[in-house]
């Protein structure tokens, strides 16, 4: 069992310094293209027909704002990787295109079982990734718990509760369950796993029982189970920094199944034309290689950054947070405002802001107006968006003055602000006596 003498579960703080040294290279702009593309494409298929119900289901999910959360994305990918591999299996294609021994269709079958092999290889790599991330997390919360029966009791639950798992995942399979059926199951098995990890770190329940018995478990373990997974904890940090570039690559693996689902259910009547083949195999190259080139970027970030600190590196680095500045978090579709009551003309107004994703290109809405006693407003700094900024003005009116943080214009992503502002009151010379000025 590892000393735990003097560790703290890891910060934001700490993660955003960490992370400040892996910025990842942004994806290739044929991503964003690729899925108007895409979209575009499946929108002249619902032109010539129009959806089935199922088909509904997978238009909304299609279009439908990513889920926030990194793990929930990386399933998300997963399965629509199956679901496209499923429909690229020779069995599964139109019966026309199986049937016909066209020069066309022959041409076809090469350039889908190509396409089938990609896709293939990236569900591979995520495979892989997933599992030894999890062994990781795992492994690394064994080192600090009693390395003797008690450890022993531990892994032989976890090893128990897996098989148990899977065993309802094989049930769901062998009673003829959908692929969607089954990722489902494993996003519920997911939080469960979550669910009670974080009963664990509260000890509660049964759990509080099972924490008793095991005698010797650091207190900073319970608490980096307990809040790892806050909304507003350190993993919020990676989600803003790394999240982006996920969010537009399940946009795009949504849209091309989208898109090979209507294709093959019009096969009959609307065979696939030149331009659609070939803006298919463009987007499932790009997807394959931007989200392999992802994955193997967060391997190298995951594999260094620990979970524990010592104390008084996570206290000098909120020391440098608390130099009363303020960090709030802006919803996508939302603004951030500020204000002050101005009565003295001459005061200044001063701020500095930055976001805190860091390196990563994101930027936020900024002014700065005034609304005089009578209700006339008076624009002092227009609307410009920011990475970061500081500036300062004199004041020469009287009135209510707003600084706005404006983050309307986002669909989805929220933007983690730190920001100081003052207002300072103007320098007033004291009056001197008639007895002072003749001194």
């Amino acid at each position: 069992m590892s000393s735990m003498d003097g560790l703290v579960p890891i910060t934001r703080s700490f993660l955003a310094a960490y992370y400040d040294k892996y910025s990842f290279p942004p994806l290739s702009e044929d991503v964003a293209a690729l899925s108007s593309r895409i979209r575009s494409l499946s929108n002249d298929l619902l032109g010539d027909v129009p959806p089935t119900e199922g088909e509904k289901l997978l238009i909304e999910e299609a279009d439908r704002t990513p889920p926030h959360k990194i793990d929930e994305n990386m399933w998300k990918n997963r399965e629509q990787m199956e679901e496209i591999i499923f429909l690229l299996e020779k069995s599964n294609w139109p019966a026309a295109l199986q049937q016909q021994l066209t020069t066309e269709n022959t041409e076809f079958a090469t350039i889908f079982s190509q396409l089938k092999d990609k896709v293939q290889e990236s569900l591979s790599l995520l495979i892989s990734f997933q599992a030894r991330n999890s062994e990781r997390v795992f492994n690394t919360v064994m080192t600090y718990l009693p390395q003797d029966f008690r450890g022993t009791l531990i892994r032989q639950q976890r090893d128990r509760s897996e098989r148990n798992k899977q065993a309802e995942v094989d049930a769901v399979i062998n009673s003829g369950g959908s692929i969607r059926d089954r990722y489902a199951l494993l996003w519920k098995q997911q939080m469960d796993r979550r669910r009670q990890l974080a009963q664990l770190g509260s000890a509660t329940g049964v759990y509080k029982t099972l924490v008793k018995y095991l005698v010797g478990v650091p207190q900073v373990l319970l608490d980096f189970i307990k809040q790892i997974n806050d909304d507003d904890g350190p993993m919020e940090e990676q989600r803003q920094r790394y999240g982006p570039p996920l969010y537009s690559l399940t946009s795009l693996v949504l849209f091309i199944r989208l898109f090979l689902s209507l294709s093959w259910g019009r096969f009959e009547t609307r065979k696939l034309k030149g331009d659609e083949l070939s803006a298919l195999e463009q987007a499932l190259n790009v997807y394959t290689s931007e989200f392999e080139r992802f994955i193997k970027f967060l391997s190298e970030v995951f594999v260094n950054s620990p979970f524990f600190i010592s104390a008084a590196e996570a206290g000098a680095l909120e020391a440098g947070q608390n130099d009363d500045y303020k960090e709030i978090s802006i919803p996508a579709g939302k603004i951030h405002e500020v204000s002050f009551m101005v009565d003295s003309l001459n005061s200044y107004i001063a701020w500095d802001f930055s976001l805190v994703q860091g390196k990563i290109n994101l930027d936020i809405g900024f002014s700065v107006e005034c609304i005089s006693p009578s209700g006339e407003k008076t624009l002092i700094l227009p609307y410009r968006r920011y990475e970061s900024d500081q500036g300062n003005f004199c004041t020469c009116i009287a009135g209510n003055y707003k600084l706005v943080w404006d983050n309307s214009y986002s669909t989805f992503f929220k933007k983690a602000l730190r920001y100081k502002v003052d207002c300072i009151p103007p320098v007033v010379e004291p009056v001197q006596s008639m007895s002072e000025e003749e001194a």
